[in-house]
């Protein structure tokens, strides 16, 4: 079976939970509210690492399902506030929920999948562990949230934010925002599926590392397709990290450090603007094209994957350890 196949098949086996978890306790009326998000659709990406690592470990897929599924909530529910905190309107070529259902209604379903996440993780068979697992990661994805928010250069006026608002971004204040906001759940994904598997330490240890690292891979590859990716594929607005000022893009910060003073001053102008038009967004994104900063984010992006990759050495040989090997690759050459 190929990676694609087999990223099918998991998905399929998890929707039916997702949408029972969800269902659980929600009236007739809000049923409709809260399983929208889940119904739009997405790669189910990291369900499927949580079952891949599981296999790799000698484990079996059933057991891994319900973590699967509870990662696939909570990556679920942080769109959800994702589309509140940015005024997202659309996600995968759909009304987000919070633009279908209002502001109230979308964190009122993001409650609720808080609290289907806890009851998918009391049918694992580790569920204490699991329980803090999942609260570390989702801790560490809430502050890289917050850094994302700091790394905006404009567009937001509460004081908390207008006080605390990087005036500048290194590539270490990008990479620690990424590792909490993408990787956390990547390498929490991982680790659940180990310990299903009843796996040794060192081996949730070495599926933790390949899911972290494969998270910021991930994120880099998210970053270029924001820049230069083709919106009917990508599912999402391309610029859109442009348009919301967002310095906490590795394409924008290697176009700042690569450029020109005169190159350098437009592209901050631009992101510092309180409004920022399609039309300006296209020209940054050709100032950015000019640079050649591409292929440096790609060649970034790839040392990620080597480490990645290079984490599953402990692991014996299997057909899920090749999948999550080929899985590495993909996350950076994907165009969606």
């Amino acid at each position: 079976m190929g990676l694609t196949e087999k990223l099918r098949e998991i998905g399929s086996l998890v929707e039916p939970l997702l949408e029972r978890y969800l269902s659980k306790d929600a009236s007739d009326e809000f049923r409709e509210v809260v399983l929208h998000q889940v119904r739009t659709g997405g790669k189910r990406l990291r369900p499927a690492l949580t079952v891949l690592s599981c296999e790799a470990c000698g484990g079996k897929a059933e057991d891994a399902l319900p973590a699967a599924a509870a990662i696939e909530l909570v990556h679920n529910y942080s769109l959800i506030f994702d589309d509140i905190i940015d005024r997202g309107e659309v996600r995968r070529g759909l009304p987000t929920t919070y633009k279908a259902f209002g502001e109230a209604m979308a964190i009122l379903a993001a409650v609720h999948y808080r609290e289907a996440v806890s009851e998918a993780l009391n049918e694992t068979n580790d569920p204490l562990r699991l329980h803090k697992l999942f609260s570390k990661a989702i801790k560490k994805l809430v502050e890289g949230e917050r850094l994302d928010i700091l790394f905006e250069r404009a567009g937001r006026e509460d004081e908390y934010i207008v006080r605390r608002r990087y005036s500048e971004v290194t590539l270490e204040d990008y990479l620690k925002m990424i590792e909490c906001k993408t990787s956390s759940l990547m390498e929490a994904a991982c680790a659940a599926g180990a310990i299903v598997a009843k796996a040794p330490e060192h081996m949730v240890r070495a599926l933790a590392k390949y899911g972290r690292n494969l998270g910021i891979a991930f994120q880099i590859a998210d970053d270029i397709l924001d820049i230069f990716g083709e919106e009917d594929k990508f599912g999402k607005k391309i610029g859109k990290d442009i348009i919301e000022h967002k310095l906490g893009n590795i394409v924008i910060l290697l176009g700042l450090r690569r450029g020109s003073v005169e190159e350098r001053e437009r592209l901050l102008g631009l992101l510092s603007k309180d409004r920022v038009s399609e039309h300006e967004a296209r020209g940054a994104i050709e100032i950015l094209s000019s640079l050649g900063v591409r292929d440096e984010a790609y060649e970034y992006g790839s040392s990620f994957v080597s480490r990645a990759k290079e984490a599953l050495g402990v692991l014996p040989p299997s057909e899920a350890k090749e999948m999550l090997i080929e899985l590495a690759e993909f996350s950076l050459k994907r165009c969606y």
